[in-house]
C-alpha cells in the first residue's frame, strides 16, 4: 500500500467560487487606484458612442489562467462589455495566439485594459511556472503543491492558477489543516521527545474532523523515526539535501513496509533540483516560489474596430 496522500484541500468548484468572491474587493481597489475619478485620455479623445473589439493576445509561451475572471472585471467598468473565450484556463499557449475577444464601448475597453491585464498576466505567470515544475517531475509519482506564501488577498486566485498549471493545493489557510512546525515543537516539545510529539498528534486528532490532514515538520533526520511513529498523515522534510531526503524515504519504508505517512520535501527547491528530489522517492514537493516568485506572462490587448 502506498503512503497516504491527503487530497487537495479545496474542490475545484469551491475554489472557483472563492476566487470569484475574493476578486471583488481586489477589483474595487485596483480600479480605484488606476481609474480614480476617470480615464482622462479616453474621455477627451474617444466618442461616447464608439464601439470596438479587443483581442487578448499571448506574447510568450506558457499556460493561461485568469480567463474565468475576465467578464467580472470588464463588466465592473461597463456592463455592455462582452467577453468570449477562445481557449480555456489551463491551456498551453504560444506567441500570437488569441486567448479571447472583448467587444463593446471603446472608452470602457481602453479604461479597463491595464487592470484586466494585470490580473491575467500575474495569474498566467503562476500557472506557467507551476507547469514547468510539473513537467520537470513527469514520470514520477510526485505531487507538486503550493504553499501559504501567497500575495495577501490573492490566495484563492493564485491557488486557482496553481491548479490550472497542473499543481495541487496545500492547505488553503491555517483553518483547514494541522501543520506542527518547529515553533510549535519549541513550545510544546522542546526536547523533541517522541512520546511528546505523538501526544501532540493524538491531541490534534481528538480536536479536528477526521478528514483534516495532520502534518509534522522535521528539520533533522535524527528525529524522523519518532515523528513517523506518531503516525501523522504527512511528514514535512524541511530544507533537507537530496541524500538526506533519500535516506528519509529509506527509513520510512523500513519503518512502515506497507505504506506509512507521506513524505513531503520543502525548502530550497528550484527548477534545477526538483527532478533530483522527486527521484528520491518522496511523495510530495511543496514550493513557495510557485506563487511568491512567478514572473508575469506577457499578454496584450489589441484593440480594433469591429
Amino acid at each position: 500500500m502506498a503512503p497516504k496522500q491527503p487530497p487537495a484541500t479545496i474542490p475545484m468548484e469551491r475554489l472557483r467560487a472563492r476566487a470569484l468572491d475574493s476578486l471583488q474587493p481586489l477589483l474595487t481597489l485596483a480600479l480605484d487606484e488606476d481609474i480614480g475619478p476617470g480615464d482622462l485620455t479616453s474621455d477627451v479623445l474617444i466618442d461616447t458612442q464608439a464601439t470596438a473589439c479587443g483581442d487578448l493576445l499571448a506574447k510568450a509561451h506558457g499556460v493561461v489562467a485568469g480567463l474565468l475572471f475576465v467578464a467580472p472585471i470588464i463588466q465592473r467598468v461597463d456592463g455592455r462589455l462582452q467577453f468570449e473565450a477562445v481557449v480555456e484556463d489551463g491551456s498551453p499557449i504560444k506567441p500570437g495566439q488569441v486567448l479571447g475577444r472583448i467587444a463593446g464601448p471603446v472608452r470602457a475597453l481602453l479604461t479597463v485594459e491595464r487592470t484586466l491585464l494585470n490580473f491575467l498576466q500575474a495569474l498566467s505567470g503562476v500557472a506557467t511556472l507551476t507547469s514547468q515544475y510539473v513537467a520537470k517531475v513527469a514520470g514520477t509519482d510526485v505531487v507538486i503543491l503550493d504553499t501559504r506564501k501567497t500575495t495577501p488577498g490573492w490566495r484563492y486566485l493564485e491557488k486557482y492558477a496553481v491548479r490550472m498549471g497542473g499543481g495541487v493545493n496545500h492547505r488553503t489557510g491555517l483553518h483547514d489543516g494541522v501543520l506542527i512546525k518547529d515553533n510549535h515543537l519549541a513550545v510544546r516539545a522542546p526536547n523533541h521527545v517522541g512520546e511528546t510529539i505523538a501526544g501532540l498528534v493524538r491531541e490534534a486528532r481528538q480536536c479536528i474532523a477526521p478528514e483534516i490532514p495532520i502534518q509534522v515538520e522535521v528539520e533533522q533526520i535524527d528525529y524522523l523515526e519518532e515523528v513517523l511513529a506518531s503516525q501523522p498523515d504527512v511528514v514535512l522534510l524541511d530544507n533537507m539535501a537530496v541524500p538526506m531526503i533519500r535516506e528519509a524515504v529509506v527509513r520510512r519504508d523500513r519503518q512502515f513496509p506497507g505504506g506509512g505517512p507521506a513524505l513531503e520535501a520543502s525548502g530550497g527547491i528550484g527548477l534545477e533540483n526538483v527532478r533530483a528530489i522527486a527521484e528520491t522517492g518522496v511523495d510530495r514537493i511543496s514550493i513557495g516560489a510557485l506563487t511568491h516568485s512567478a514572473p508575469i506572462l506577457d499578454i496584450s490587448l489589441e484593440v480594433h474596430r469591429p
